[in-house]
């Protein structure tokens, strides 16, 4: 890149170690301005930044006393997010924040403002949306290539142990100390690049997602957590497009994502263990487009490029994670209080700290492949939610 853009990173042990490990390897740790982490030595780069004499603060508002920086990084927990997205659009600097950007819609309301008034973009992490693979599919949805969306569904079975609760006070929890939101759950992190997904795909250009119209949800737990990590929902574009997601923790088999976005002319599949985006053509015709997965770190090189040309709008801004937001607010509603699995079912095994539900990939893979809840499939212990409208955004989508 010709001209050069400085960073803050906020929060660099966990995910903030990716973005680390890009920097490192594309020789560009002299952008880095400062590192804002109460313990960075839990960094896996932290000698490489001690030795590059990057300085170390304990907050924002220390760093942003005396520097400045042209964009902030922030890979810090999601209840963090609002306050120092806010902190950065304040102090003059553009935002990429993981996802979500704030598990609050008011929230929400409040980033979308300010970084209209600061003229400053905000990005938002969801890897997906920032792929070049991605955006070619999204074009040729917009450009009519694959005719009108008929439905949607994804399944992400993916298997976690007592240890990822462990890793973080915030984890599994509906709320912090302070009743700031938090809502982390197997759909709000893990897996939530891919539901969100369905709705970027079919939004009405390349910064927006389609909205959500209304949503049933299905929220069991294993673990003993405040959220779920085992979550069933149905929902309902405003454009009238059925969407399926089906995702777990509590599973003991790794499958997924594996997505089947039907369209008039074309069905688009992705399976985890081909790796590859591929358009199935009702006239027999077949585009491969690639894997997704391996243009993660994507959305850095675009927003480094964003800040260059001086633009205040990115491929996945806030307004395009709101149908995602508005999701996770829904499933909340529509079961407030996650059910147990049944004693019978519910299972530990002490080797590998797994909690697992017996049976459960299979009723779930069942579940992706009829297009149905958990509950239609008629297991005594399922328990289906309310459906929840969702009233017509006063945010902006247009």
């Amino acid at each position: 890149m010709e001209q050069s853009v400085s960073i803050v990173l906020v929060g660099i042990g966990g995910y903030g170690n990716n973005y680390l490990k890009v920097l490192w390897e594309e020789s560009m740790f002299n952008r880095i301005q400062g590192v804002v982490d109460i313990a960075p030595e839990n960094s896996d780069y932290y000698e490489q930044l001690k030795e590059a004499d990057v300085p170390v603060f304990s907050s924002m508002e220390a760093f942003y006393e005396k520097h400045e920086a042209d964009m902030a990084v922030i890979s810090t927990p999601i209840h963090f997010h609002t306050a120092q997205t806010i902190c950065a659009l304040e102090n003059g600097s553009h935002v990429l924040c993981e996802k979500p950007m704030t598990p609050s819609l008011e929230d929400a309301e409040t980033i979308i403002r300010l970084k209209k008034e600061k003229n400053a973009f905000v990005a938002v992490g969801f890897d997906w949306s920032f792929s070049r693979i991605i955006q070619q599919v999204k074009q040729d949805v917009l450009s009519g290539r694959f005719g009108e969306a008929r439905r949607m569904k994804t399944l992400a079975l993916w298997p976690r142990t007592e240890a990822y609760y462990e890793r973080a006070s915030w984890a599994g929890k509906k709320y912090a100390a302070d009743r700031t939101p938090i809502f982390d759950s197997v759909v709000n992190n893990a897996t939530s690049h891919f539901l969100h997904n369905m709705f970027y795909i079919l939004g009405s250009r390349a910064e927006r997602s389609a909205p959500l119209k209304e949503l049933t949800a299905e929220l069991y737990r294993a673990n003993d957590i405040e959220t779920f990590d085992t979550c069933a929902l149905k929902g309902e574009t405003e454009g009238g497009v059925p969407i399926y997601f089906l995702a777990s923790h509590a599973v003991t088999e790794e499958i997924g994502p594996v997505i089947r976005y039907e369209f008039e002319h074309a069905v688009l599949t992705y399976v985890h263990h081909e790796q590859e985006l591929k358009a199935e053509f009702t006239d027999g015709t077949v585009v491969t487009y690639g894997n997704p997965e391996n243009e993660r770190s994507f959305k850095l090189y675009h927003c480094m490029e964003a800040v260059q040309e001086q633009r205040t709008e990115t491929l996945c801004g806030p307004e395009a994670a709101l149908s995602h937001l508005h999701a996770i607010n829904a499933l909340h509603e529509s079961v407030p209080e996650a059910q147990r699995f049944p004693e019978e079912i519910a299972k530990y095994d002490p080797d590998t700290r797994l909690h697992y539900v017996e049976g459960l990939d299979e009723l779930l893979t069942q579940c992706y492949e009829d297009w149905q809840l958990p509950s239609e499939k008629g297991a005594a212990w399922t328990r289906q939610g309310r459906t929840i409208s969702i009233p017509a955004s006063s945010l902006s989508q247009t």
